[in-house]
């Protein structure tokens, strides 16, 4: 086979003879093109604005731009709030920020009631503390405000820190309210409450707020629910109703609405139920207490926020730390913004049967 190599002296002539033969031409002036913005060009949106409130209250989330800064620096107030049904109704519990209830002798229930975003004049029955208070409520940074209990409860909750402001150890704000019979007679003024805490910090945050709040959690990934029924004992029996047109849950005490002496119907935008285990105080059948075992514990539970709810686990390293609310996959949980009620229902240290039931 031959192979044609064409080398560097015969390619120059070859390109000079294809120009030769090439037409003339005549160079014009030179055009110039600016590119202009297609009129057909879509506009970006601007920034969506962030939907949290420059300022919110801390304990509910909820807008708080046009509160005076001494409000919003001021403690908040956890307040042993009798539950029996020669308490009902109790004055102004529909104010409070957030209301824990749990587990106490004979199978009736008493109420934490934390009151931050809205001091009102007076607040009762006010009762006795119980063990498991100082860990219920150490998280918010306040004063636990309660009027009598024993001795060794007294002792062991102001030997952890925490401040306490009770009837028998001298405190003021608390009367006697006519029209019931002692015990269930006592009230409180949170102003006279507060004056006594003016050195105690504003509350942190307890857990995330979603923004806007059907981004909650709950309302992402739960699912419908209408009814919370719950059974802590034969006499305590919560339920929870949803009510579509208000947009939260209304609190029944057996079926029937929970109200407040002015005819206000007890709710929450949140419904946190926590199964928990409750261990005696002592082997005296008519001293022992029973105490809900919280710091340093975990457990599982359900969240309702707004309509619809999840499993939930929870857990609370120590008096002072709060509660972490995960999924059952360990994410944090985010709440709607409003009024949040937690549920101490006991599972394990008690004789009877209890429950959760949602429908």
């Amino acid at each position: 086979m031959t192979t044609t190599r064409i080398g560097g002296t015969l390619a120059a002539v070859a390109l000079l003879a294809l120009a030769a033969c090439a037409p003339a031409t005549t160079s014009g002036p030179q055009a110039t093109v600016s590119l202009e913005p297609s009129s057909s060009a879509i506009a970006l949106p601007p920034a969506p604005e962030d939907p949290r409130p420059d300022v919110v209250w801390p304990l509910t989330g909820l807008d708080a731009e046009g509160a005076a800064a001494a409000d919003l620096d001021r403690p908040a107030l956890s307040i042993k709030i009798e539950n029996t049904e020669q308490a009902r109704p109790q004055e102004n519990l529909h104010r409070a920020d957030i209301v824990v209830e749990e587990y106490v002798e004979y199978g009736i229930s008493r109420l934490v009631a934390v009151f931050h975003s809205d001091y009102p004049d007076s607040v009762g029955p006010i009762r006795s503390m119980r063990p498991m208070d100082k860990n219920i409520m150490g998280s918010f940074g306040g004063p636990l405000i309660f009027s009598g209990a024993q001795g060794r409860f007294i002792d062991d909750a102001r030997n952890s820190g925490q401040k306490l402001l009770a009837e028998d150890v001298g405190s003021s704000g608390f009367y006697r309210k006519s029209g019931r019979s002692a015990p269930h007679n006592l009230h409180g003024r949170p102003e006279q409450f507060a004056a006594q805490a003016a050195d105690m910090p504003a509350p942190d945050e307890q857990w995330a707020f979603a923004y806007p709040a059907e981004t909650a959690t709950a309302q992402r990934v739960g699912e419908s629910a209408a009814r919370l029924d719950i059974t802590m004992s034969p006499r305590a029996l919560p339920e929870w109703r949803w009510d579509d047109a208000k947009g939260l849950w209304m609190r029944y005490e057996d079926t029937a609405p929970h109200v407040t002496d002015d005819g206000t119907q007890l709710s929450a935008t949140n419904v946190l139920m926590m199964w928990v285990s409750v261990r005696y105080t002592s082997g005296d059948a008519k001293s022992s207490v029973p105490e809900t075992l919280l710091a340093g514990r975990s457990g599982a539970g359900y969240l309702a926020s707004g309509d619809k709810y999840i499993p939930i686990e929870w857990s609370k390293a120590g008096q002072f730390d709060p509660f972490e609310i995960t999924t059952a996959d360990g994410e944090p949980v985010s709440f709607m913004p409003g009024q949040t009620w937690i549920e101490l229902v006991p599972n394990e240290g008690v004789s009877h049967s209890t429950a959760i039931d949602i429908s």
